[in-house]
């Protein structure tokens, strides 16, 4: 992706970034290229690219230093959109490199003969990528309500035994929910859960933007033995609609190395034990 479309480092996709821009626009009358790039984190050249995108869209027009609204009332019912959900390719690009690294150190938790539940989502994917580069691993059954998360396994059959949870696909986000979804986790008792989550929270726990997927999440919960949440450090204090579980509901959290050592020291004396990527905890 060029730096156009986002910087290093930034984890907004830029199809969000250029909604939220488009809003500014719409509730400030004017913003300057450089207010943006501090808001969103990006370099004043990706601020005015976005602008450029959005003008050519008809939602702003262009000024010197900045945008203001477009003259098209339609355009600016448009940019006054509520924020959509993300695409799950779009959120596979956020944070690719710190979401390898949760991959690689949660998949190191997983032994030979095991049972494993894989939650939806690109963190877990990467999990899922780690879990199937591991040569010396054999015997695992995997359960998924990930339709990404089926397919990227599939090159490791019959070293590993893949089974879908089914259930009603939800577009864009490639998962299976009910009905259906919990039906089989309501029999299971796996020896391990990766969930994934837009929201780890030491007061209110771990949470989801997703109602449908939510359920689903409490489901995997209930139905390993040990419960691993899998988030980067965007979303750690962060907390969203559906509460998927107390900490003390969870055993580990892996995250990546930029997570705040504040926020990870209140996640520890909450009792959870944390397992910042690039570390190891025996399996």
């Amino acid at each position: 992706m060029t730096t156009t479309e986002r910087d290093p480092g930034n984890s907004v996709p830029a199809g969000i970034r250029r909604d939220r821009a488009a809003a500014l626009v719409a509730d400030r009358g004017f913003v300057r290229v450089r207010d943006l790039a501090v808001a969103f984190g990006v370099t004043d050249v990706t601020a005015r690219a976005d602008l450029d995108q959005l003008e050519r869209e008809g939602l702003i027009r262009r000024v010197h230093g900045g945008a203001v609204p477009s003259t098209d009332p339609a355009a600016t019912a448009i940019a006054r959109r509520p924020e959509r959900e993300p695409s799950f390719e779009e959120a596979l690009s956020a944070s690719a490199g710190p979401k390898e690294s949760i991959g690689e150190a949660a998949a190191a938790l997983v032994s030979s003969g095991q049972s494993v539940i894989l939650d939806v989502g690109t963190t877990t994917l990467q999990v899922a990528r780690s879990l199937r580069a591991r040569r010396d691993l054999d015997d695992v059954t995997i359960f998924t309500n990930g339709l990404s998360i089926a397919l990227e396994l599939e090159s490791a059959i019959p070293r590993f035994t893949v089974v879908l949870t089914g259930g009603t696909l939800r577009p864009r986000q490639h998962s299976l929910v009910d009905p259906l979804a919990r039906g089989i986790l309501a029999d299971l008792r796996a020896d391990i859960a990766f969930i994934g989550c837009n929201g780890v929270d030491v007061e209110r726990g771990v949470t989801n933007a997703n109602l449908p997927e939510a359920a689903v999440k409490i489901a995997m919960i209930r139905a390993a033995g040990r419960a691993v949440v899998v988030a980067d450090s965007s979303k750690l204090g962060e907390v969203h609609l559906a509460r998927i579980s107390s900490l003390d509901e969870v055993d580990i959290l892996v995250t990546d190395a930029a997570a705040p050592a504040v926020l990870l020291g209140e996640f520890e004396q909450a009792g959870l034990t944390v397992l910042p990527a690039g570390s190891r905890l025996s399996a």
